[in-house]
């Protein structure tokens, strides 16, 4: 998760249900014009997107940021790809584990840090349903033991 002192935007839930987070980066984002402006008002969906390794650049591909209410001709396209800025041994490292154990790489959220766009990104193995299934039982469970308490500690009380 991102540090203290940070204003979290937008976040991808869906990633962490469909995919097991193996490890986290932070990446800044190359952004154009008024899509600043955009994100920093919550007009960005992560829903369906993914990072790439090519010749050496990470992209983000799918991230969709609205067009700028106030903006004008220098509105960009919302679903075009962003470059990520990465130190290059990072970039390698990253691209060494997505092709020899078959990872994807899925951005998590994308928060505000002193003045810059970061996008977390998750190095993400992805769940059969099986898995989707077992968390679910999981988090049921831990509800109804959460209820389950509840209730005792407003129930066993009143002798």
């Amino acid at each position: 998760m991102p540090h203290k002192g940070v204003k979290v935007i937008v976040q991808n839930r869906k990633a962490r249900h469909d995919y097991f987070v193996v490890e986290t980066y932070e990446a800044g984002i190359e952004l154009r014009g008024t899509e600043v402006k955009s994100i920093r008002l919550g007009q960005c969906n992560l829903k369906d997107c993914f990072a790439q390794i090519n010749r050496g650049e990470i992209s983000v591909y799918g991230m969709h940021i609205s067009p700028y209410e106030k903006g004008n001709i220098h509105n960009t396209d919302p679903l075009r790809s962003k470059r990520l800025l990465m130190h290059k041994s990072e970039i390698r490292k990253l691209n060494q584990q997505v092709m020899q154990q078959g990872l994807t790489l899925i951005p998590l959220t994308v928060y505000l840090t002193n003045g810059l766009m970061k996008v977390e990104l998750g190095l993400c193995k992805g769940k059969k349903n099986y898995d989707k299934r077992e968390d679910m039982l999981k988090r049921d469970a831990a509800r109804d033991i959460d209820r389950a308490m509840k209730d005792r500690g407003r129930h066993g009380h009143d002798d």
